[in-house]
């Protein structure tokens, strides 16, 4: 049995493979060609980048900091099936508590609908909104989802330039009546 490259999970069957390395999903893969190119930025770049987001204006509402990654916690059943989802996003404390509250209450009122899964999970994902409303993240810096995330934008768009100057290159060759690249002339 196979386990993920990426996220260490058994992989049962299919998976994408990648040379020797096989991953649950495209997702997986992705994600790890993200870390590998996230994984040769200096730290001092780093640092600054998360300062940058952590100390800057909240996406969603557009007032000041700090911001930080927040979860809220949703489920949802009907009879005998039953979903849940963990939601991180980029906010502000205020704009987490509100996305916080809102999927706490719609788990109250859609998530006990579901045996058995739906009684047992819908106290458990409510509890941890409560939870992440109430206590914050606890420290008085970026956390370390925060960084992970930065990270991973800032390979994100170093693949996307990479990828950008291998298709410039490619356009310049394929134009009709380019002269192919040369050699400089020998003297």
């Amino acid at each position: 049995m196979a386990s993920c490259g990426f996220c260490k999970s058994m992989i049962l069957f299919g998976g994408v493979s990648e040379g020797a390395t096989r991953y649950c999903n495209q997702r997986c893969q992705t994600s790890a060609m993200l870390a590998r190119a996230a994984g040769t930025i200096p730290p001092e770049l780093l640092a600054q980048a998360v300062e940058d987001v952590y100390t800057g204006t909240c996406p969603s509402c557009g007032g000041h900091g700090p911001v930080d990654v927040h979860t809220s916690y949703f489920v949802w059943s009907a009879l005998v099936m039953t979903g849940w989802k963990n939601t991180p996003a980029v906010t502000c404390r205020a704009c987490a508590r509100k996305r916080q509250m809102g999927a706490a209450l719609g788990s109250a009122v859609v998530g006990w609908w579901g045996f058995p899964w739906g009684l047992v999970m819908t106290p458990v994902q409510v509890g941890r909104n409560i939870a992440a409303m109430t206590t914050g993240n606890g420290s008085t810096g970026p956390s370390p989802d925060l960084e992970k995330m930065v990270r991973m934008q800032i390979g994100a768009r170093l693949i996307a330039a990479e990828h950008e100057g291998m298709a410039a290159t490619a356009d310049v060759q394929a134009q009709p009546g380019a002269a192919p690249p040369t050699a400089p002339p020998r003297r």
